[in-house]
Order: C-alpha cells, then structure tokens, then sequence
C-alpha cells in the first residue's frame, strides 16, 4: 500500500511537471519567443518637442512616443516615461535616473562619449526659422549681429555656440521650444535654429509668424540612446524591434501618422 502510494505521488507529479512545460511553451509562443522581462525600464522623454514627443490631454503622444512603446511590445520588455527638460535628460542618465532617452536626440561624437545610441530612426537637421514678414534674412549668411534664439542642451544650440564668432551673433537659449519659438514671433530675438522636422510640424499646426529660411545647416540624425557601457541587452532589443518595424510596415505607418506629405 505504501509502494503504490508514493507510484501515485510520482505519477502526479510527472503530470504536473508536463502541464507546467506546455503552459510555458503556450506562453511563449504567445508572445512570439520573446520571454518578457519584470523590469520596468524608465525611458526620458522631452514632451514639448512636437511631432516628436507632446502631451495631449493627460495623453502622451508623437513619433518618440509610438515608437518606443511599439519596440518595447516587439521585445517584450515594459517601459515607463519619464518626461523632463532636454538638458536633463543625459545628466538623469548618468545619475541612473533613467535607462533609456528618446527625446529627438540627435547622435553626436560628444554625446557618444557618454551615451551608447541605437541605430539611427530619422534624419532631421538643423535649420534657420525667422519671423513671417522678414524679408532681409534669407540665410544663415543674413544672422551677422543678430540675436539668435535656441534650445538648451539641443545641437541647435551647439551649432549657434560654436559658430557664435563666425557668425557674428548673440545666442539666446531657452528651457523649451514654445519659449524660443515665441521670443522670435514677439521680435525679441531676429532668428532662431531648430531640428527642420519639429519647427516645419510646430509651423504648419498653429500660427506662429514664423517660416524656413535657407537650406539645412547640417545633416542629423534622431537615435535612441543608453548610458555608456550599461543596458547593452536593451540596446539590443531596441535595435532589433527598430528593424522589425521597419520591415513590417509599422515605422512608415508612425511616421505618416504624425509627418504625412
């Protein structure tokens, strides 16, 4: 009786370990063999960058914002945003405040002393933005002794900086967009240097008096970006869903949603 009893219990537990193998492999492969991490990854975001990252309502939206939150469903990990000051974002990370920046942030050598960058997922540049009826700037060869509007911690404003000399010009910086854009529009400042892609969206959704001049001053492009060293796996996964998406249709489909022609 007590030989049978214990075959018994052998038996049970045989079963149960095979019920617990299927489950594992039905829950896989519902989430495409990609096991789904517990961690929640805090992801910095700048939300008033329009078509990039905005708040809408109590909603977070824009191309930065479907993109990560697409990525991180491909791979299965889960994220969190973070939203914050531009210039905040990279001090943030090295302060392990966060693990992932996506915020429009172009990939730069100096950057990429302290941030590790995904492939790139745009091509943006600068550009020369002045008030609507101005008609004696028509190029960053016009800005000599003028006062030129950009955003903190943003290549717009590396550029105005180190070409501050050369140019002849007065840099002015400011902690958002809105802000630079308006100091412009109220004649405050002559011009100002923004992303081509955020100014060109911010221009055609509200009347701003402002307009385009010249050609592009450089040719950017948008990454997503980990602390140095750190995240590796991640950075990994965002740069296999970033191809995923873009082969399945998805990226286009994010990108038209905010930037159709």
């Amino acid at each position: 009786m007590k030989k049978f009893g214990l075959f018994s219990l052998f038996l049970i537990l045989t079963v149960f370990i095979a019920a617990c193998g299927s489950n594992s492999s039905k829950s896989e492969k519902e989430t495409g063999g990609k096991a789904e991490s517990s961690k929640v990854y805090k992801v910095g975001v700048d939300t008033t960058y329009p078509p990039f990252e905005f708040k809408e309502g109590n909603d977070y939206k824009g191309i930065d914002i479907d993109l990560i939150k697409a990525i991180a469903k491909n791979q299965g990990f889960k994220i969190e945003l973070s939203p914050m000051d531009f210039g905040g974002i990279i001090p943030a990370m090295q302060a392990n405040q966060l693990d992932v920046a996506i915020a429009g942030m172009s990939i730069t050598d100096e950057r990429k002393k302290v941030v590790d960058f995904s492939t790139p997922y745009f091509d943006a540049g600068l550009t020369v933005v002045v008030k609507e009826d101005n008609t004696s700037i028509k190029s960053v060869k016009d800005l000599k002794g003028k006062k030129v509007a950009v955003k903190k911690g943003t290549t717009g404003a590396k550029y105005a900086q180190d070409n501050a000399s050369k140019l002849g010009i007065t840099v002015v910086q400011f902690n958002d967009s809105p802000a630079m854009f308006q100091e412009v529009s109220n004649g405050n400042a002559d011009a100002l240097i923004e992303d081509y892609p955020v100014i060109s969206y911010a221009i055609a959704q509200k009347d701003l008096g402002l307009k385009i001049v010249g050609d592009r001053l450089n040719g950017d492009q948008y990454g997503i970006a980990v602390l140095k060293g750190q995240n590796a796996d991640l950075l990994k996964k965002i740069d296999a869903g970033l191809a995923e998406l873009k082969k399945d249709g998805s990226y286009d489909k994010i990108i038209k949603t905010y930037l159709a022609e």
